[in-house]
């Protein structure tokens, strides 16, 4: 696996970076803070990732139906050129007529949403020492004013102008050669204490041993404004200056030698919040996901529940100190992460009452439904008592625990789950079947919700593993692991299993099943339809009440990326991004001979009725 690892790093060849702009004339308007706010209310643009501040990946474009879908064709395709294909995880913004699409090795294109015409190109300068975990992949940008924003494999976020593709500034936040990289999408929040707007992003490369960061960095110039480590015990920064330590100073939830020291695990704990925010705007909180503690070997951490790992964080954006944190998985030895979008929500509980809530539909298997208001009262408190509303499985033949308990929030554990240590004079321990296994029931590829169903539509994978322990020491830019695995086929008709639930009940109202593993995000509409890709390259509508698959269009690779859809000229669109790669086809096992089928390819799709 380590070599897996290494082999897609050092398939980076360093490329100039590279900005030429083709426009002319007068240049676009900018973005403000209103826009952004209003994304998910203005079908004219796509500001944000997940499609508003409460990523619900839905919009009210209702010109596409379930009753016309069979009519969309294409309107151009865009191919991201050279052998730098691997997997396209984006997820497109779209603002006055120009997609901004980002792509894999740190590239960033602007393209006429019209003709399909590139406007300008950037491509970053990748140093050959760069240590991605699950491919070259980059989720996607954010814009604001004159600036469009991504992350890159370096660890850097680079500031582009929006018209030009030049750089504005450049910020590197970590050393790329210990393992910090990022591949998510920044966020815009509006801190509204101050009235100031930030730009938040975190880090990635918990498999490597960093310690997770999150970042608010002004938007105009990069300067940092602070950064909360999710390590228990770590000391953040505010203004240039040390600030709180996270959690206890003493850090209790890691264990110490018997010398009384921290043992190795917390100085590379992980934790590293990879993917992208949603912001409660009513709350003024950051709500996102804290990623697995390092290393995967839970006995390197024992006892103890490793925060702030595996949960859900919601920060105050003033100061970046954590208002409330929930845990899914204590002492996490699967490498569950936490990392999945937090969707927020509203709906009317027994009584009447409306409840905001938030959703996550986790690696372990658990669709949870909490509590926002209770989880962002600003005490900081951890797995606060009746935050946690709901937990369902949300897929089949969980093994790791029987259910979570609501009074408390933990889950009740199967024994026997967690893998052994070896023994005296072993390298390994014995193996135990997992399910699901460290890909997830879901894993990153965004679920989205819809409020005409009042369902969830969640891209999930039915799937299992063996599991078992290694011996492992820290070493700078080597894998921090210490367990090793082979996925296995739970099903022999399908992998991918596409579920609408019901937060309410848990209830699932239908499913379709798909050979290969899903991973590409979902989108849902106002025309009672949910689109999502397939990594054998079909991307496909549904009907949003029945799960009828409707329409289907080959895109030549497999479609890892999330689907968005605008209004332009009086008419809808669709867009998805086309490109096999990301965590599946490297780990091998039973996957391997499934997904080496699929074809490379690098391409963005634009659909629309005729």
């Amino acid at each position: 696996m380590l070599n897996l690892l290494r082999r897609a790093a050092l398939t980076v060849v360093s490329a100039g970076a590279l900005a030429v702009a083709f426009t002319a004339g007068a240049l676009a308007k900018d973005v403000t803070w209103n826009d952004i706010v209003n994304d998910a209310e203005t079908p004219g643009d796509v500001l944000m990732y997940g499609l508003g501040p409460k990523a619900q990946r839905h919009s009210k474009l209702d010109k596409i139906t379930a009753d016309n879908v069979s009519r969309l064709v294409p309107s151009w395709s865009f191919s991201f050129g050279d052998e730098r294909q691997r997997g396209q995880e984006t997820q497109a913004l779209l603002h006055d007529g120009v997609l901004y699409v980002t792509a894999s090795y740190s590239r960033i294109f602007a393209i006429d949403a019209r003709t399909g015409k590139r406007l300008w190109a950037y491509s970053h300068r990748l140093p050959d020492d760069i240590r991605p975990c699950c491919d070259v992949i980059n989720r996607g940008a954010a814009i604001y004013g004159d600036k469009v924003y991504f992350g890159t494999l370096d660890a850097s976020v680079v500031a582009l102008n929006k018209d030009t593709g030049k750089v504005v500034w450049k910020k590197k936040f970590g050393d790329h050669k210990a393992g910090y990289t990022m591949t998510g999408a920044p966020t815009l929040v509006k801190d509204q204490k101050s009235g100031r707007v930030l730009l938040i992003h975190g880090s990635s490369g918990d498999e490597f041993g960093v310690v997770g960061l999150l970042f608010a960095r002004d938007p105009e110039t990069g300067e940092e404004v602070w950064m909360r480590p999710l390590v228990e015990g770590h000391k953040g920064r505010l203004d240039g200056k040390e600030s709180t330590i996270t959690g206890d100073p003493k850090a209790p939830s890691w264990p110490r030698d018997a010398k009384g020291e921290l043992v190795e695990a917390w100085h590379h704990g992980g934790g590293a919040p990879w993917q992208s925010a949603a912001f409660d705007t009513e709350t003024n909180t950051i709500v996102i996901g804290a990623g697995n503690p390092a290393p995967w070997n839970g006995w390197k951490r024992w006892p103890g529940d490793s925060l702030f790992t595996s949960g859900q964080a919601y920060v105050d954006p003033a100061t970046g100190e954590l208002k409330g944190f929930y845990q899914h998985t204590p002492n996490d030895a699967w490498d569950f992460s936490g990392n999945n979008e937090i969707i927020l929500f509203e709906y009317k509980d027994a009584s009447g009452k409306t409840v905001k809530a938030g959703a996550h539909a986790d690696r372990n298997g658990f669709f949870y439904v909490t509590d926002r208001t209770k989880l962002a009262t600003a005490d900081g408190a951890i797995n606060k008592p009746n935050a946690v509303i709901a937990a369902y499985p949300f897929v089949d033949g969980i093994t790791w625990a029987k259910g979570i308990d609501l009074k408390t929030g933990r889950p009740i554990e199967v024994d026997g789950q967690r893998p052994p240590l070896p023994k005296e004079g072993e390298s390994k321990g014995a193996a135990v079947e997992v399910s699901p296994p460290f890909l997830g029931g879901k894993n990153w590829n965004p679920m989205a919700y819809s409020p005409d169903t009042g369902l969830f539509y969640i891209p999930a994978n039915h799937w299992k593993e063996d599991y078992w322990t290694e011996n492992v020491t820290y070493k700078e830019g080597a894998a921090y692991l210490g367990q090793g695995f082979r996925i296995k086929r739970m099903y022999n008709d399908h992998v991918g299993i596409l579920r609408a639930m019901d937060p309410k009940t848990g209830k699932v109202a239908w499913e379709h099943k798909e050979t290969f593993p899903l991973w590409a995000g979902t989108l849902t509409t106002a025309g009672n339809l949910v689109f999502t890709g397939t990594s054998d390259g079909y991307f496909k509508a549904f009907d949003a009440k029945t799960g009828k698959e409707l329409w289907k269009f080959q895109t030549g690779s497999g479609i890892v990326g999330s689907p968005i859809t605008w209004e332009m000229d009086g008419k809808q669109y669709v867009g998805i991004a086309s490109g096999y790669g990301g965590a599946v086809p490297l780990w091998g096992g039973d996957m391997a001979e499934l997904t080496r089928q699929v074809t490379q390819g690098g391409s963005y799709w634009v659909f629309e009725l005729r």
